[in-house]
This record gives C-alpha cells, structure tokens and sequence, in this order.
C-alpha cells in the first residue's frame, strides 16, 4: 500500500527523504529457504509507513494459525526507510517484515542479498508483472526481496455537480473523451475558471500531486534504465514541469499541499473540482466528504495508464521469524487478500491474475457514483508503461513537488523555481 496505506498520505513520492546516500551492502551470497520452525509459538514484528489495511487480515491469520500474534508499528515513511537502511546496515534491530515502498524500493537493491529470497521459499513470481517483481529483485534478478501488495492504478476525481455548474459535461465517457491527454486537461480547467459560478473552486488541488500524476506516465521519469538520474536530460521531466507551472500561473491551482490538513478541509469546503488520483487514494474521499452535499465521480485519467504509488513486503534475513514470517507475507499477498483489500479498502491489487477477475473487473463503488473502478483501474494497469527506478525517486519528486509549490506560494517564477529544484537535485545526487 502505498498506499496513506495510514493513509495515503505516505504514498506520496514527495513524502520525507531517506538517506542522502544509499548504503552498500557487501556481495550478494545465495540466500536458501528460512530455517525457523514455522509451527513454534512466535510473535512476529510488521513494520510499516502507514494503514495498508491489515487489521482484519491479522485477526484471520491468527485464528488460522494460533500459534502465531502479529504486532504492527507504524512510522512516518521517511523515518521508517531511513531506519531499515540503519537497521540492515547494522545486521540488527529489523521487524519481522518490513514495508518498502516503491519509491524506495531501488535504494535496497544492491541490499538484496540482506533480505530472504522469496524465489527459494516457494514463490512464483509470475504471479505479478515484472514492472512489479524487477524493482524488488536483485539486479542479476536472481534474489527477489519484495513481495507486491498494492499498486498505484490512476484515475481522475471529479464533481459532477461543480462540472455542471460550469457548463462542462459530467457523463464519465464524456469527461475522458474531453480530457484525453494533459494539454487537453488543462485547457478544461480554463474553460471551467471561466464559467464556474463559484470562483473560490479551483480546477485542481496541488501543483505537486498533478506534477506526480503527469510524470509517472512519460517513459521514462528521474532515472534511464542504468539507474543513472536524466532529470536534466530528459525533456518529458522539464515539460511536466512547465505544463504544471502553466496552469499554476492561469490561476487552476488551490495551492494546497497534499495530504495535509488543509487538503483535508479542501475536499470538505469544496475548494477544488478535480484530483488525479491513485486507487489508494481513495481513503481520503471516505474521510473528507464535501459539506455542501455533493459526490465525487471517476473516470480514465488523462493520458492513459500509469502508475503512482505502490508497496512491497520484505522479509530480513535478521529477523527473529523469518520462515514464519515468509508465510504471512505470502499470505498477505495472495490473490483473495489482494482482492479483498480492493473490495474493502481500495486497494489496487498488484496480483495481475486479479485484474481480469469478474469480482474485480467489475467492482463498482458507491463512493464515486457507483463509478467501475475495477475496470478503470484494471485498465490503468494494463495500460502502464513501466518506467525505470532509481534510489533517490522519492527525494527527486520532493525537490520538484516543493518547488511547484514556491511558485503557487508566489516565492518564485516557473524559471527560479526550477533552477532551485535542480540545484536540490544536484545535492540529492551527489
């Protein structure tokens, strides 16, 4: 889970940087099956960065297994990937298992041969796509150290009734055939400025969550696939930039930074009419109904398919249960968990047999105007062009994510900000 999974609010890439730098571990040695006795009385230690939904899976684990307690702890997600880091490093002090996100998960990488091989404990990797299982292997691909829970399948929020106070169609069909790419986006959301009653409603939340949106679908993001930054280089990243800063300067943001409470006031007072949003997302629309009555809908994002967001179960090698601790992330991770986490959470399923699932597919919910987010979101992942990863992704999208927000504060121009952001990265990267 990313997601948020608590909430969403750590699935976001600009959430708190890890290490400055990334640790080396020492050369991979093969890693067999866990030893420990799976059937001893074991109390086994989960560490996360936020809600991933577990509670009700533990209770069921444990009446199935009554040998087994399961104790959870969470931590804010910069803070808990900088101590598994410290904690690998020192060959001590890790939970049982412990979450990655797939932000971080590059970062853990040449850490592989620290983390139980999933591939000697029974798992068939088939089971996800290798967009999902390549992040969390190691680069000869011969150790895989993460487990994928949930995935970050995008979308597009949207008020129905603020689109038909402003003339704009509100039909799901219509409204992604109005929007079918960023620049399209945009140029509704001057439409909507200029024929919305209410002009306390901004088009769109924040200039970081949008930039998030847009780059997690070009080809290539932060990184080529040598794992080398190409922030500079590549053009699909400076563009994304300005398009975002574009409709910051037209007056379509709210300027509201992202999971805070300020956004949280912002889905309540209706300061804003659309959110590109991730599966995961959708635990801040349960929390934060609009006050004035209205109902959020769904449709295709613009653009296609991408992915923001998603996590991943490792399993060190110096926790205290490793084969039982194997077990349940296996568990957790099957398709019926997979698939209730969805039905109940929202919770994209990274199971990819799942997607084509009737029960999934054709999942609708009441909290978007019954819209079909199985298939939305089924067809967001079909759609996904992975993109390659590299260790620092998340402090990269921080660094632009807060200079976006300089210009919407009003602290800086689109050029200042991006010199600013740039010159973060540098030092990122150093």
């Amino acid at each position: 889970m990313s997601p948020s999974p608590s909430g969403s609010r750590a699935r976001l890439l600009g959430a708190a940087a890890v290490l400055a730098t990334v640790l080396s571990a020492s050369s991979c040695s093969s890693s067999g099956p866990a030893k420990d006795d799976a059937n001893a009385p074991a109390t086994l230690t989960v560490n996360l960065f936020s809600d991933f939904g577990y509670a009700d899976l533990y209770k069921q684990y444990e009446q199935l297994h009554p040998n087994i307690t399961i104790k959870e702890s969470r931590a804010d997600m910069g803070a808990h990937h900088q101590n598994l880091h410290a904690h690998l490093l020192a060959g001590s002090g890790t939970a049982d298992i412990e979450a990655v996100e797939i932000g971080q998960v590059a970062g853990f990488q040449s850490q592989a041969d620290k983390f139980v091989n999933f591939l000697d404990n029974g798992v068939d990797p088939s089971q996800w796509v290798p967009s999902k299982t390549a992040p969390a292997s190691s680069p000869d691909g011969k150790v895989l150290f993460g487990l994928g829970t949930d995935m970050g399948g995008m979308a597009l929020c949207y008020r129905p009734d603020l689109f038909k106070a402003a003339g704009l169609p509100t039909n799901r069909d219509q409204v992604s055939a109005m929007m079918a790419d960023w620049p399209a986006y945009i140029a509704a959301g001057k439409q909507f400025l200029a024929n919305s009653p209410n002009k306390n409603v901004r088009w769109f939340d924040s200039g970081g969550n949008l930039f998030s949106a847009v780059i997690a679908q070009a080809p290539q993001g932060f990184y080529d696939s040598t794992g080398k930054p190409v922030v500079t280089q590549n053009p699909a990243v400076k563009d994304a930039f300005d398009l975002v800063a574009g409709a910051i300067k037209d007056g379509e943001s709210a300027g509201i930074q992202a999971f805070t409470p300020a956004w949280d006031t912002g889905f309540q007072k209706s300061q804003f009419a659309t959110v590109a949003c991730p599966a995961w997302m959708s635990y801040e629309f349960k929390t934060n109904p609009p006050a004035d009555g209205g109902k959020w809908d769904l449709t295709r994002i613009p653009g296609g398919g991408g992915n923001w967001g998603g996590s991943y179960l490792t399993v060190p090698k110096s926790g205290k249960h490793t084969k039982a601790a194997v077990d349940l992330a296996k568990w957790l991770t099957a398709p019926d968990q997979e698939a209730k986490l969805f039905k109940e959470k929202g919770y994209f399923p990274s199971d990819r047999a799942l997607w084509s699932q009737p029960d999934i597919a054709d999942h609708t919910e009441p909290l978007f105007n019954d819209a079909p987010t199985g298939k939305i979101f089924s067809q967001s992942a079909k759609d996904l062009k992975p993109q390659p990863l590299g260790a620092h992704g998340a402090e990269i999208g921080t660094a632009l994510g807060n200079a976006l927000t300089a210009v919407e504060q009003g602290k800086a121009d689109a050029g200042t900000a991006w010199k600013q952001a740039l010159g973060d990265i540098a030092n990122i990267n150093g």
